[in-house]
């Protein structure tokens, strides 16, 4: 008896727990921009749509890049339920000088309070092609 009435105690304290965990939020990017060949000097843009998939306001905290020839802004930082924001990304091809060709991977990183996934990746990816 004393298993079944800790047990049943146990069942419903998991559900108390989870009805008081209250709402969260569930940030939703395309994580992977490809610019593809691009030739060394060039400057491109590229704006992704950040959706807030979740049930709670999305507050993101930061973002910042891996280098420093590539630049990321969010608007809003601040995203209701079932809103979006506007992700904009610029590369500079040209930042390491004329001689930095070939393939190149930068990072953006979004840290939000998402509790399932507080920083978020989004790989840029190009092939600097030597100036003509």
């Amino acid at each position: 008896m004393r298993k079944i009435v800790i047990l049943s105690f146990g069942i419903t304290a998991v559900f108390l727990l989870a009805g008081c965990a209250g709402k969260a939020p569930q940030l939703t990017v395309d994580n992977q921009v490809d610019f593809g060949d691009i030739v060394n000097g060039e400057i491109l843009t590229q704006n992704l749509t950040v959706r807030n998939d979740g049930d709670g306001e999305l507050i993101v905290e930061a973002v910042s890049t891996s280098c420093g020839c590539t630049s990321a802004t969010l608007e809003p930082m601040t995203i209701p339920p079932g809103g979006t924001g506007m992700l904009h990304l610029e590369f500079d091809s040209g930042a390491h000088g004329p001689d930095e060709n070939g393939e190149l991977l930068r990072q953006v990183f979004i840290a939000s309070n998402d509790p399932y996934n507080p920083e978020t990746v989004v790989e840029i990816r190009a092939n600097v092609l030597p100036r003509p």
